[in-house]
């Protein structure tokens, strides 16, 4: 009976997930014969080196643990479990998981591309990314809807639009003009409060760019998530610039991007550099929340370089391929 009941304990399935260190991919390589950044309609330099971005493994949807397995991933340092219910929501099928998912990536794209044409000095157009329902613009602005002006004044960086509205006070009228459909046309909203800030107008839009430049990420549907964003945005960055990057060197990172370059934090940070390293990558880039956890990864001879801005993540590099000036690193 004892015995039966050992074998019913260990076959059990338990409520948790595991994370483990996933393929990584190279974003200055390829991807079934396409590169996996591809850039037209703007001039593009030679680029050296390998541009990881990593990733997690996840226990699937569709599978569960059992305890045996469970005890492994915890006594494995490179391993980690996390309550199931906490990365698949009761309330979301696995096809929600997965289209959250693959939204993300998309959005991280956009972002990725907004950020890079900023700091490669590209001109662009700024257009509406997003409308939130309810707010002034919804019903009047649209995605997509190139911003020439606001208040009279031309628009030509994306921190531009939301300074502009934050002149007004709560209840004040701004002027857009804007382009649709190649026709351009006023509109005007009356600021409203933003939640939890009620003295700070806002009209209720995201910013993205309008420009020449067409990026187009070929990686499938394998990959999913936010957390690539800093990756691709400093391959577009180094393919729009001349000289190298990297100077030949194998780095890997992580970390979400937004359209003004800020760095975010990610989950997954030990599982990724552990990735990192066994695929060769000398170097990584932390975010700057994500330090105390890097440090505790106990993966040996890779370089932790901080970042908190796409900025940081270019001058570190500059600064590693060179040798010269100060690396910010992860430090206790």
């Amino acid at each position: 009976m004892l015995v039966l009941s050992l074998g019913l304990l260990t076959a059990f399935p338990v409520p948790f997930v595991s994370f483990s260190p996933g393929p990584v991919k190279d974003t200055l390589g390829t991807s079934k014969n396409k590169p996996v950044i591809e850039i037209t309609g703007y001039d593009t330099f030679p680029t050296t080196g390998q541009l990881d971005l990593t990733t997690v493994s996840v226990t699937s949807p569709d599978r569960e643990l059992t305890l045996p397995q469970a005890m492994r991933n915890w006594l494995d340092p490179h391993h980690d479990l996390f309550p199931r219910d906490i990365i698949y929501p009761p309330d979301q099928s696995a096809d929600e998981v997965e289209e959250q998912n693959t939204a993300e990536m998309t959005g991280s794209q956009d972002s990725a591309v907004a950020a890079a044409l900023q700091a490669a000095k590209v001109p662009f157009h700024t257009k509406v990314a997003t409308v939130s329902k309810g707010s002034p613009a919804d019903g009047k602005l649209k995605p997509g809807d190139v911003v020439l002006k606001v208040d009279g004044q031309p628009m030509t960086q994306i921190p531009q639009v939301g300074d502009a509205v934050r002149k007004h006070k709560v209840g004040d009228t701004v002027t857009f003009l804007i382009r649709r459909d190649k026709k351009e046309q006023t509109v005007e909203l009356k600021t409203a409060g933003t939640p939890g800030e009620e003295t700070r107008p806002m009209v209720g839009i995201t910013i993205g760019v309008d420009s020449q430049v067409k990026v187009t990420v070929n990686l499938g549907q394998d990959i999913g998530g936010p957390s690539a964003g800093t990756a691709f945005a400093l391959a577009i960055y180094d393919k729009l610039t001349p000289g190298p990057l990297l100077a030949g060197k194998h780095v890997a990172g992580t970390g979400t991007i937004d359209a003004l370059g800020q760095v975010g934090a990610i989950g997954g940070i030990q599982q990724k550099i552990a990735g990192a390293k066994e695929d060769g990558a000398t170097v990584f880039l932390v975010p700057a929340q994500n330090c105390a956890a890097a440090l505790h990864a106990g993966v040996k001879g890779i370089q932790l370089v901080k970042i908190s801005t796409l900025d940081d993540a270019i001058a570190g590099l500059q600064a590693v391929s060179s040798g010269k000036g100060d690396v910010p690193g992860c430090t206790p």
